[in-house]
């Protein structure tokens, strides 16, 4: 959704008014309804998606059905799934053929990081990523400064005047804490408010279990390597972790470095299944994060992002020597350490070396 010339521009409330007026416009039209967001969801993506569904169906009539692509690694992602019970379905491209309506949530058609073909027009997009084109759907909501997917999703539920059971209410209110760190990123009045009514019907001590689950010796082993391969230039930490069990703990590892005192941008990468995952992360909030590393891929459309967080990934391939993974990790370190402006002479070194 384009910003109108005059007045205001739009907030979660606006776009839940158009969102509704669309569902109720369509509804006989829409149904199913396959929702899908970016390959390896992330909490955000996960409650967009439990939460558009609820939607549709509740208020409108509209059957609809989650798919995912990748996995689900994150531990607090597979406890979110879980302890709220979310039926969540393996993608598979023959559903693209079953759903004449896909709604993408949480990304885009043309971003590289989803299995849906980017050359196909989606029938609704929702999400908070600003891209280099609209989106090409039938009705395309983009909101950067929504905070998190789930905002845009929650504020159509409370519009709606629908019931919102205590388990999708949780799912919401997860993926707006997880993608605005707690809020403290959320730049609107309306993202605090919306996520405040969104908890009155949250189940709280189901929101603990998630955000503190049991952790496998494998986190701490991938978090150590990350800590040991850590190299720093200047304002920059850089840790290639190399083989990794999930994608997620690319992101996880950059979260936790950037807790460095000395850091103010962390760079991580990992390699999975022939893929290099990266993740950019800075202290400040109005970064751009993913449109500087969109500027440091090859092909822009592999990477994204938005405020102090970006991520990415290029295919390697799974039978690639070592060289070609070093070499690609080697570029990418470059390109990025050109792009904040950090001098190729500046010496690096092992910050966490004892």
């Amino acid at each position: 959704m384009t910003t109108p010339e005059n007045g205001p521009p739009p907030n979660s409330a606006d776009h839940a008014r158009t969102l509704l007026e669309f569902l109720g416009e369509h509804r006989s039209a829409l149904s199913p309804l396959l929702i899908m967001s970016h390959d390896f969801p992330d909490p955000d993506a996960i409650g967009s998606m439990y939460g558009l569904q609820h939607l549709v169906q509740s208020a409108f009539g509209i059957e609809a059905r989650i798919a995912y692509s990748g996995i689900i690694g994150r531990v607090e992602n597979q406890a979110m799934v879980r302890t709220l019970r979310i039926r969540m379905h393996r993608f598979h491209p023959v559903l693209l053929k079953r759903f004449a309506n896909v709604a993408l949530v949480d990304t885009q058609p043309v971003f590289g990081n989803n299995s849906f073909p980017g050359n196909r027009k989606a029938t609704l997009v929702l999400d908070q990523h600003p891209g280099d084109t609209p989106p090409q759907a039938g009705l395309a909501i983009v909101d950067p400064g929504c905070g998190a997917t789930c905002v845009l999703v929650a504020q159509a539920l409370l519009q709606a005047s629908a019931d919102i059971p205590a388990r999708v209410a949780t799912a919401l209110a997860y993926g707006i804490l997880t993608d605005t760190l707690d809020l403290y990123r959320a730049r609107r009045g309306d993202v605090t408010q919306t996520y405040l009514e969104v908890m009155r019907h949250a189940d709280m001590r189901a929101l603990a279990r998630i955000r503190n689950p049991l952790r496998s010796r494998k986190f701490f082993s991938v978090l150590g390597r990350g800590i040991r391969e850590a190299v720093q230039y200047r304002r920059l930490v850089v840790s290639h972790l190399g083989l990794v069990d999930a994608p997620d703990r690319v992101s996880q590892v950059a979260e936790f470095l950037l807790t460095y005192e000395r850091a103010q941008w962390c760079f991580v990468s990992g390699r999975y299944k022939g893929r290099l995952h990266v993740s950019l992360r800075s202290v400040h909030q109005d970064a751009q994060a993913g449109e500087v590393l969109r500027n440091v891929f090859v092909q822009r459309t592999q990477a994204g992002g938005h405020g102090p967080i970006g991520g990415g990934s290029c295919r390697i391939g799974l039978d690639a020597p070592e060289e070609k993974w070093s070499e690609r990790e080697r570029v990418l370190t470059e390109r990025l350490r050109g792009r904040l402006r950090i001098r190729s002479t500046t010496e690096p070194r092992k910050p966490f070396a004892s």
